[in-house]
């Protein structure tokens, strides 16, 4: 089985638990603006991480179901703000929630995802999971919200700080990206019943594959085409990213070189796109942004050798290396 029937088989059964928890929302339009980007697809990585790293400590995906499905929302949720905040207006090929509905429609729907999914988390003990754990998984899931809150607080603050250190960039896309992964993957394995030592492992392995997702992304927005990555090539150049490759470019440029890429940061056109990837290149930063993802991705598949070999440990260490092998 390849991973995305690995995510497909795991995604049917997470969206109907999503289905259930909104069928009780209430009136319509805040109903269909908080189903609009589940509908949109989607790959499910998260939740399908919190089924699988249940499993692979010796659990059932069921005790873990709530839980995966509250990951998804959570997620879900931060999207829809994330583009409101960014005024964006498309989202996985269709119209973002805001665009749709409006902003103030947009944040509600936002609010319900977020407040339901701490409601289906509590309901695991409906599964038999004792209390303890219930609590342990819901700690774990609200943790990762307030790192997301933080990791976009930072990635605002970034703009136009050229003098940015790599361990700050790290840690901003930790909090943003890699916390709900490995919030995921904690909460499965605590759900699954996990020892100590396999709930901190399972953690760490989302830790680090979170990291290389994003680190993952900076690099296809360079070296991709428009088709696969679903937008124009160098956008983050244009809107003035504080990426891996801009940070490990500036602290490695000469003056004149950094001069320059700030001055394209601060006003790129897209005719200015190829100076700067001519720059990435110059300094080696593309290769070293892809070199820095497969590390994690390396490290993660080794953690996972506290787990006994099954079915979902084979799935996990797949995950681990799709999220290298996706064009978008």
């Amino acid at each position: 089985m390849d991973v995305l029937e690995i995510l497909k088989k795991y995604s049917t059964k997470v969206d109907k638990e999503i289905d259930n928890a909104l069928d009780t929302v209430d009136p319509e339009n805040l109903h269909d603006a908080s189903k609009h980007l589940i509908n949109a697809g989607g790959k499910k990585i998260r939740p399908s991480l919190v089924l699988l790293s249940s499993e692979a400590v010796g659990g059932t995906f069921e005790k873990a179901l709530k839980t995966a499905a509250a990951v998804e929302m959570i997620h879900t949720f931060s999207l829809i703000h994330d583009d409101i905040m960014d005024k964006d207006e498309m989202r996985r090929g269709r119209p973002s929630v805001h665009a749709l509905w409006g902003d103030p429609m947009a944040i509600l729907a936002g609010d319900t995802l977020f407040s339901l999914a701490f409601e289906l988390v509590l309901q695991t003990r409906q599964e038999d999971v004792p209390s303890e754990r219930v609590l342990e998984a819901s700690k774990t899931v609200v943790d990762s919200c307030i790192k997301i809150c933080e990791g976009q607080a930072f990635d605002m603050g970034f703009e136009g700080k050229f003098d940015l250190q790599e361990s700050e960039y790290m840690n901003m896309i930790y909090k943003k990206t890699g916390a709900l992964i490995a919030a995921a993957t904690k909460s499965g394995a605590i759900l699954g019943g996990g020892t100590d030592e396999q709930v901190e492992a399972l953690s760490e392995y989302g830790r680090l594959i979170g990291m290389a997702f994003q680190i993952q992304d900076d690099y296809l927005d360079v070296i991709s085409d428009e088709k696969e990555i679903g937008k124009p090539v160098g956008s983050d150049i244009v809107e003035g990213k504080m990426t891996l490759m801009v940070v490990h470019t500036l602290s490695h440029a000469s003056d004149e070189d950094k001069k320059l890429l700030i001055s394209i940061l601060e006003e790129c056109g897209e005719e200015e796109v190829d100076e700067a990837i001519a720059l990435f290149k110059k300094y080696g930063s593309i290769n070293y942004t892809r070199d820095i993802a497969l590390q994690n991705v390396q490290k993660a598949k080794k953690i996972l050798e506290v787990v006994e070999d099954s079915p979902a440990k084979e799935s996990l260490l797949l995950l681990a290396d799709f999220v290298l092998q996706r064009s978008h």
